[in-house]
């Protein structure tokens, strides 16, 4: 699998990522397993987690396998903090004691010294910036972490986060962002990806199959072994199962046949070879659907179909 260049910084990673939010919870140990070591033969080096994770489930799963299927050197790992639970309620929280708490919690989980990015998972306005900020600067220049970077930040506070990073030489600069994006969901490449352009950062986009939708499955009505049916994801899953999403899909299935392609195929390349895209980050549920969408590697949209996909997705 090709090496990218995550933004204007000297950390490579593979072209996609391995998404774990499922691990620990729906995805257990076997199938993590294999499904990791499905990652690593095809040339996968980045594996993206968070604390919030399965409340840490992903986490220690992640921590369990690695020194077993693989080494250390072969992966890198990315994690986030800055969501937490209060009962069962989550509750976001970016100030400097919860961040740094969750990242030496994050490093036992893990089972390792160091991870090589770690991101705020979310914007809050309870905590200034720059307290989250420093919280950043803390963990590199503490030897915890090699890269920083934030997630589901807007246009603007990408940009200001990122300025901020670069205004004070000793700072560490963002290396990369994390938003939803795919052809269901395009609104990131209004202000966030012209400002992590300017700022030199890297794209990883999560739900690049939106949210599975653009797979297909859903064309006939809800599959019993899917997202869509379970009940903590369906109401994740059911806002894109509306008449543009039909239009989307059919067209993404149009151009799947014409290519003899799947639709995952079509959906995960149009996404990858987007301008500004460092990795999508793939979540599968088996080893199997996770090998169907490493098969993109070394496939190319015809610039007509890509044409037609922009327009028929386009706002």
């Amino acid at each position: 699998m090709q090496q990218r260049a995550v933004g204007r910084t000297g950390l490579k990673v593979s072209r996609l990522g391995l998404g774990t939010m499922t691990w620990g919870r729906d995805t257990d140990e076997h199938e993590a397993r294999d499904q990791l070591i499905a990652f690593h033969e095809a040339g996968g080096t980045l594996v993206d987690t968070a604390a919030s994770y399965g409340d840490g489930a992903s986490e220690s799963l992640i921590g369990s396998l690695i020194g077993d299927v693989l080494q250390r050197e072969d992966v890198v790992i990315a994690t986030k903090a800055g969501v937490g639970r209060r009962g069962s309620e989550r509750v976001p929280d970016t100030s400097r004691a919860t961040l740094l708490a969750n990242l030496d919690t994050s490093l036992r989980r893990l089972r390792v010294d160091h991870v090589d990015l770690w991101q705020v998972h979310v914007w809050t306005d309870d905590t200034p910036l720059e307290e989250t900020l420093a919280a950043l600067d803390h963990a590199v220049t503490s030897g915890r972490v090699s890269y920083v970077g934030i997630s589901n930040y807007t246009g603007w506070q990408t940009a200001q986060a990122a300025t901020w990073q670069r205004a004070i030489p000793g700072r560490t600069p963002l290396a990369s962002t994390q938003v939803e994006y795919s052809l269901l969901k395009r609104t990131c490449e209004q202000e966030v990806i012209p400002a992590l352009r300017a700022m030199g950062m890297g794209l990883f986009p999560w739900s690049p199959l939106g949210r599975g939708v653009l797979t297909g499955k859903y064309r006939t009505g809800t599959p019993t072994d899917s997202r869509g049916a379970s009940n903590h994801f369906s109401a994740f899953v059911n806002p894109y199962l509306d008449e543009r999403g039909r239009g989307i899909v059919e067209a993404v299935s149009r151009a799947a046949e014409g290519l003899g392609w799947t639709p995952l195929e079509v959906a995960l390349v149009w996404v990858r070879d987007r301008v500004g895209v460092t990795a999508p980050i793939v979540g599968a549920r088996t080893a199997a659907q996770l090998k169907a969408a490493l098969a993109v590697e070394g496939r190319a949209l015809p610039p007509e179909i890509i044409a037609a996909l922009d327009d028929v997705s386009g706002d």
